[in-house]
């Protein structure tokens, strides 16, 4: 009886095993094709916005950029394979280079980060990703003094750097879009209990 109990018990635990080396492998392999296809986008918004800024050396420099005329305009973009992206957020010190699509959705995440609200143009502006290692998944080794930055569409080029980090329930929605920070990038922690949130100032201050 002893020996059944015992061998039930291997089972159990080989099984709980596999199980575990076969989820970690499905997240692995998950997070290769995020990867992939986040570098697949980022190639084609990037030269998007090579385009913007040609055209814009064309004109006068000293043409004021549309959204200082208009802060509250509408973020222009561009459509790529059925989704909308809106520019490029680069973080130097994570060596990451990210598109950033204009709506969330849980589809959406697994191919780069969102938009969750706000826009560039003003505070507020709070963008999402997966905790995939090459999306969001290392944000919680940012330091105070970090550099971020976030290319729009028309080649506008707005700089951060990282003042704070926290832990924010799932649940506290206001506490995530807190318009006092110019930029805010969370993404899910471990097991998803908590998400984790860099907050960040425009380097010129000039958000409002």
């Amino acid at each position: 009886m002893k020996n059944k109990k015992g061998k039930v018990f291997i089972c159990a635990g080989l099984l709980l095993i596999a199980a575990a080396v076969g989820i970690t492998a499905y997240n692995t392999a998950d997070s290769i094709r995020a990867d992939r296809s986040a570098f697949q986008a980022v190639c084609a918004v990037e030269e998007e916005i090579e385009k913007a800024a040609t055209e814009k050396e064309e004109i006068e420099e000293s043409v004021t950029a549309d959204y200082m005329l208009n802060p509250d305009m509408d973020m222009p973009y561009t459509e790529i394979e059925d989704r909308n992206y809106i520019g490029v957020l680069d973080v130097p010190s994570l060596n990451i280079t990210l598109p950033v699509i204009d709506e969330l959705s849980y589809d959406a995440l697994k191919t780069a980060p969102c938009r969750y609200t706000g826009t560039a143009y003003k505070s507020g502006f709070v963008i999402a990703a997966h905790n995939y290692r090459g999306h969001f998944g290392r944000i919680n080794k940012l330091s105070q003094g970090d550099e971020i930055s976030f290319t729009d569409m028309d080649g506008n080029v707005f700089n951060y750097i990282v003042e704070a980090a926290e832990s924010i329930e799932p649940e506290d929605i206001e506490g995530m879009t807190e318009e006092i920070w110019d930029l805010t990038l969370f993404t899910c922690t471990t097991g998803g209990q908590y998400r984790f949130a860099v907050r960040c100032r425009r380097a010129d201050g000039a958000a409002s």
